[in-house]
C-alpha cells in the first residue's frame, strides 16, 4: 500500500496519498463515505501517468487524518469539508488543481469552489446531485426512502451502529448500493481501516445529523455555511459522473443541474455502475475525466 504523508493545516493534521509528485499540474481525488483515498488509486495512477501530481487525502475523522485541538467540535458539516480542503491546497500550495470528489469527497469539492472563485480548473463530481446544502431542500419520497441509513443514524439504535459496529453497518451498504460483486475482501477491508479513526464515529454522526437540521454546527463555520445555502452557481467547468445503477443517490438527483453552473458543463451516465464509479469502473471514470480536460465543455 502507498503510504500517507501528512501535512498542518489551521483544524487538521491530514494524512493524503500522493503520485507523482514532481509534476507541473495538480489533481486532488476525495473520497466519499464510507470510503477511503485507497479508492482513488486507479485512477490516480492513470492521472500520475498522464503528468499530473495526484493527491488524495484522508477527509476529517478518516485514516490517519487528525485534529490538532482535542476542543475541537468533531464537526462533519458540509461547510467544514469545503473549508478543510481549502486550506489543504493552500498548506500544500497548489494552484488551481483539478478537483475530483465521490459522495462526501464531491460535496466537499464544489463546497471548496463555493466558498473560494477560482480554487479549481476543473471540477468532477461523482455520485451526487449539486445543490443539496439545505436541510429544508425537495426531496422526492423515492430518494427519502433511499436515506433510511441518515434516519436510522438520526436515532439511538443508529448511533450505536456506527460506533459499536462501523463494518458491519457500512458493509451492508456497500452491498446495497451497487450491483453484487464489484469489490473483494481485500479491498473492503482496506476500506474499513480508514473507519478506525478516533474521531469517524463522532463526525459521521455529526454530518447527518447537521445535514438535516437535527444538530447545530460548529461556529467556526457558519459564514461559510451561509455562503453556500442556497448553493451557489460556480464558474468552474464541471463534470458530472453518475452510476445509472446507483441505489443510495438515485441518478435523477443529479439531473437538470446545469443551471447551477456557468463555466461549462457536461453530465454523463455510466450504466451498471453503481455508487462507487470510481472503483466499480476506474476505467470508465478515467477516460471520461481526461476526454473532459481534453475537451472542455462549452460556458453557460
Amino acid at each position: 500500500m502507498t503510504p500517507y504523508l501528512t501535512i498542518r493545516t489551521p483544524r487538521l493534521e491530514i494524512a493524503y496519498l500522493e503520485w507523482n509528485p514532481g509534476a507541473a499540474r495538480s489533481a486532488v481525488l476525495l473520497h466519499g463515505w464510507p470510503d477511503s483515498p485507497a479508492g482513488w488509486r486507479p485512477v490516480a495512477q492513470r492521472l500520475a501517468a498522464e503528468g499530473y501530481r495526484v493527491l488524495c487525502p484522508a477527509l476529517r475523522g478518516f485514516g490517519p487524518t487528525r485534529f490538532l485541538d482535542p476542543a475541537t467540535p468533531r464537526s462533519g458539516e458540509l461547510a467544514a469539508l469545503g473549508r478543510d480542503l481549502l486550506d489543504f491546497i493552500d498548506a500544500l500550495g497548489l494552484e488551481q488543481p483539478l478537483l475530483a470528489g465521490h459522495d462526501w469527497g464531491a460535496r466537499a469539492a464544489a463546497n471548496a469552489c463555493g466558498l473560494a472563485t477560482g480554487a479549481a480548473a476543473q471540477l468532477v463530481l461523482l455520485s451526487i446531485g449539486y445543490g443539496t446544502n439545505d436541510p429544508a431542500q425537495v426531496l422526492p419520497l423515492p430518494q427519502a426512502r433511499n436515506y433510511w441509513y441518515h434516519w436510522f443514524m438520526a436515532t439511538p439504535r443508529g448511533a450505536a451502529a456506527v460506533r459499536d459496529d462501523a463494518r458491519g453497518f457500512t458493509r451492508y451498504l456497500w452491498d446495497t448500493w451497487s450491483p453484487a460483486g464489484w469489490y473483494t475482501e481485500e479491498e473492503f477491508a482496506e476500506a474499513a481501516q480508514a473507519f478506525d479513526n478516533p474521531d469517524w464515529a463522532a463526525v459521521v454522526l455529526h454530518s447527518y445529523r447537521h445535514r438535516w437540521g437535527f444538530e447545530p454546527g460548529d461556529p467556526a463555520y457558519a459564514q461559510d455555511g451561509a455562503r453556500l445555502t442556497p448553493a451557489p452557481r460556480l464558474a468552474v467547468p464541471t463534470l458530472v459522473l453518475h452510476g445509472g445503477a446507483d441505489t443510495c443517490n438515485q441518478p435523477a438527483t443529479s439531473e437538470g443541474k446545469s443551471h447551477y453552473f456557468s463555466g461549462g458543463y457536461e453530465r454523463r451516465v455510466l450504466d451498471g455502475v453503481g455508487h462507487f464509479p470510481q472503483r466499480e469502473a476506474p476505467q470508465a471514470v478515467t477516460a471520461a475525466i481526461l476526454n473532459f480536460l481534453a475537451n472542455p465543455p462549452a460556458r453557460g
